[in-house]
């Protein structure tokens, strides 16, 4: 939640890149609105917003939820400070600031709150890597445990094109490795069960999650 438009989308964009689902929010109740339809789990809230300042914010936020909050603002006083986290922020950013400290902030308070980034999102399907759960569109999907570490392992790689044999490597041990073409059995397995479009076939090559 922040006011000033440049800051907002520049974080906005940043984030998503690093593949983050993120809505946004001009003002104070504005935001208040955007929490409560989307239930995220955390929230970068600055103070100094129109309608609804963001500690009034934080205090509505509280009254229901736990969830991590992230302070962003231009006053870096120590009272200022202790203002926040007596509000019960999770942690206080000053600008300017470094988007690459800030993912840092985000991925610490996540981890903390038990919301990692092993949880990954493509349209309407959710994989959590670390539980070995998948869901399409709300209800759970039936994959295999090498089809959810294959998924990942692409998804570490994205953008890069991996080949089959690469694949193989990564999953199978070399007594136990089956002919390449299974690798397009759990693709095409897990296009079917999840939907993803993301995950694109480079002829001649291999795959990659784009």
């Amino acid at each position: 939640m922040e006011d000033e438009a440049p800051i907002r989308e520049g974080i906005s964009e940043f984030l998503q890149s690093q593949d983050y689902e993120v809505a946004e929010a001009s003002d104070g109740m504005e935001g208040l609105e955007v929490f409560r339809k989307f239930q995220p789990d955390l929230v970068i809230l600055d103070i100094m917003m129109p309608r609804m300042g963001g500690l009034a914010m934080l205090k509505e936020i509280r009254k229901t939820s736990r969830l991590p909050v992230l302070v962003l603002t231009a006053m870096s006083d120590e009272k200022t400070q202790v203002v926040s986290f007596d509000a019960l922020a999770d942690d206080f950013i000053s600008k300017p600031f470094s988007l690459l400290i800030l993912k840092k902030r985000v991925e610490a308070l996540l981890r903390r709150s038990g919301k990692s980034e092993s949880v990954w999102t493509c349209g309407e399907a959710k994989v959590d890597f670390d539980g070995f759960q998948a869901w399409y569109q709300g209800e759970e999907a039936d994959l295999k445990p090498k089809e959810i570490r294959l998924l990942k392992y692409l998804v570490e790689h994205k953008g890069q094109v991996l080949s089959r044999q690469q694949m193989l490597d990564q999953l199978w041990d070399v007594e136990e490795a089956p002919f390449d073409r299974v690798i397009d059995v759990y693709i095409k397995n897990l296009r079917k069960k999840l939907h993803l479009e993301c995950i694109t076939t480079v002829k001649g090559v291999g795959y990659k999650v784009q």
